[in-house]
C-alpha cells in the first residue's frame, strides 16, 4: 500500500466545517470519510498506473480569496464563458472555493428552484442536501479518492429542479482558480424531479500556473420519472494540477441524462463518467471530446449501465493527443440481467498528431440479457499524410493543415453536442490548443 502523505488533519477539517456553520452530519461525514481514507486503496483505472500521481499535496485546502464584485472584475477567460453583465442570468461564480456571483431569476425563485452554492445548500436546505450527497449515486467509501473528497469538499454547487418544472434557459456555474495555492474539492448536485427537465453548465477555469496542485470533483445527478437533464462541462485546468474527475448519474423510469463533456485540462488526469439506467424506458448519451498536449497522462472511462428494460445508452468520443501526450478511452456499455429490449453503443476514436503521441481506445461490451441490441467502434491512428500532402499542395502551411484536419475529425461530435453554449465555448478552445 502506498503511504499518503497528508497535509490535512481531523482539526483542520473540523476547523472548516465550524467556520462554515456546518450542521453535524456534515461534520460527522467528512471525519468517518477522512478516518478511511488512509486505508482505502486508489482507483485503478485500466492501463494507466497513477499510484504516483500526485492526489493530496496542494498548497491550501483553504484560500481566503475576496469575492468578485461583479461579472465585470472577472478574468477575460470567464468573462467569454458568462456573457454581458446585463444579460448573464441564472450563473454562479465561484473563486477558489469562495462564492462571488449569484444570479437567479425570479421566476425560477417563485417555482421552487434551488441554484446556490454547497456551503449555502448544506444550511439552509440541510435535509435535501443529506438525502442525496454521497448516498445513492457516489460512495464515500468506494476508494481514497472518492473518501478524501467527502472528508474535504470545499466548493462546488446544489441545484434542484421541482416536479414539472421545465427550466428553458441553461443554468450555469463557473469554478474560477487564480490562486496557485487553491485546492480544488468541488461537488456538484443536480436533482431533477418528476416531469422537470433543465440544462446545467459548468465551466472549471485557471487563470495561474501551479507548481503543484490537486482537483478533485464529484458530480451527482439524479434524474426522477421521465425528468430531462442535459449536463455540460468544460474543464480547463493548468498543467501541474492532478484532476480526478467523477460525473456520475442515476435514472427513474423514462428519465433522460445527456453529457457534453470537453476536457481541455492541460494536467494529468482521471475521469469517470459513470449512468446507472435504473428505470425502465430511461436514456443515456454521453458525447466527449478531449485535447491532449505536452507529457500529459489520461485516462478516461465512460460507462452506462443498463438495470432497467427497454433502456438505450450511447457513448461517442473523439481525442486528439499531441506531442508526448497519451490517452486511454474504455467505453464500457453493461446490459444487466432482466434489462431486456435494452440497446447499448458505443463508439470511440483517438488521432495521434506526432511520433511520440499514444492513444488506446478499448471498447468493451457486457452483456448479461439475450434480448437486446449492442455495438460497438473504436480506431486509433496517425494523421494521413496523403490529407496533409493534399492541403498543402493547396498552397496550405502544414500547420494549418493539421488544424484543418484535427477540427474535421473533432466535428462529428462537437457538431452533435445538444448544448449550444459548449459546442461554442469547445470551438474556440480547440482552436487555441491547436495552435499551441
Amino acid at each position: 500500500m502506498t503511504e499518503t502523505k497528508w497535509l490535512v488533519d481531523e482539526s483542520v477539517i473540523r476547523d472548516f466545517s465550524a467556520a462554515n456553520n456546518e450542521p453535524e452530519w456534515l461534520l460527522n461525514a467528512r471525519l468517518d470519510a477522512f478516518n478511511k481514507a488512509e486505508d482505502l486503496p486508489l482507483p485503478k483505472p485500466d492501463k494507466t498506473k497513477i499510484d504516483k500521481w500526485n492526489f493530496t499535496q496542494f498548497g491550501a485546502h483553504n484560500v481566503n480569496s475576496t469575492p468578485y464584485a461583479s461579472i465585470a472584475d472577472l478574468p477575460e477567460k470567464a468573462k467569454v464563458v458568462v456573457g454581458e453583465e446585463n444579460t448573464a442570468q441564472n450563473v454562479y461564480v465561484q473563486r477558489n472555493g469562495v462564492p462571488s456571483i449569484l444570479n437567479l431569476s425570479a421566476e425560477l425563485k417563485e417555482a421552487g428552484v434551488i441554484f446556490t452554492d454547497f456551503a449555502t445548500a448544506v444550511k439552509e436546505h440541510s435535509d435535501l442536501v443529506q438525502k442525496y450527497f454521497m448516498t445513492q449515486v457516489v460512495k464515500a467509501d468506494e476508494h481514497k479518492l472518492t473518501a478524501l473528497h467527502a472528508a474535504l469538499v470545499n466548493g462546488g454547487v446544489f441545484l434542484y429542479v421541482p416536479k414539472n418544472v421545465e427550466i428553458k434557459e441553461p443554468v450555469q456555474a463557473v469554478f474560477i482558480q487564480d490562486d496557485k495555492n487553491a485546492a480544488i474539492f468541488n461537488h456538484v448536485i443536480v436533482v431533477a424531479e418528476a416531469n422537470s427537465s433543465v440544462t446545467y453548465v459548468e465551466n472549471y477555469i485557471s487563470t495561474v500556473e501551479t507548481e503543484q496542485g490537486v482537483a478533485n470533483i464529484i458530480t451527482e445527478v439524479i434524474a426522477g420519472d421521465n425528468a430531462r437533464v442535459s449536463y455540460g462541462a468544460v474543464d480547463t485546468l493548468a498543467e501541474n494540477i492532478t484532476v480526478y474527475v467523477n460525473r456520475r448519474g442515476v435514472t427513474a423510469p423514462h428519465a433522460h441524462i445527456e453529457w457534453s463533456l470537453g476536457s481541455m485540462n492541460d494536467g494529468n488526469i482521471v475521469s469517470e463518467n459513470v449512468t446507472n439506467l435504473i428505470g425502465d424506458g430511461s436514456y443515456a448519451d454521453t458525447k466527449m471530446v478531449v485535447v491532449g498536449s505536452g507529457k500529459q497522462s489520461m485516462n478516461f472511462t465512460t460507462k452506462v449501465v443498463h438495470f432497467g428494460k427497454h433502456t438505450e445508452g450511447y457513448i461517442l468520443k473523439h481525442g486528439v493527443m499531441k506531442d508526448e501526450a497519451k490517452a486511454i478511452f474504455n467505453g464500457i456499455g453493461k446490459i444487466e440481467h432482466g434489462a431486456s429490449k435494452s440497446n447499448a453503443e458505443q463508439e470511440s476514436r483517438i488521432l495521434m498528431l506526432s511520433e511520440k503521441a499514444r492513444g488506446d481506445a478499448n471498447p468493451i461490451l457486457l452483456i448479461d440479457e439475450d434480448d437486446v441490441t449492442a455495438g460497438h467502434a473504436a480506431s486509433v491512428g496517425r494523421v494521413d499524410p496523403l490529407q496533409l500532402y493534399y492541403l498543402m499542395s493547396r498552397g496550405i502551411t502544414k500547420q494549418e493543415a493539421e488544424r484543418l484536419v484535427i477540427h474535421g475529425f473533432l466535428a462529428p461530435v462537437v457538431n452533435k453536442l445538444p448544448i449550444e453554449n459548449v459546442k461554442k465555448q469547445l470551438k474556440g478552445i480547440i482552436e487555441g490548443k491547436v495552435r499551441q
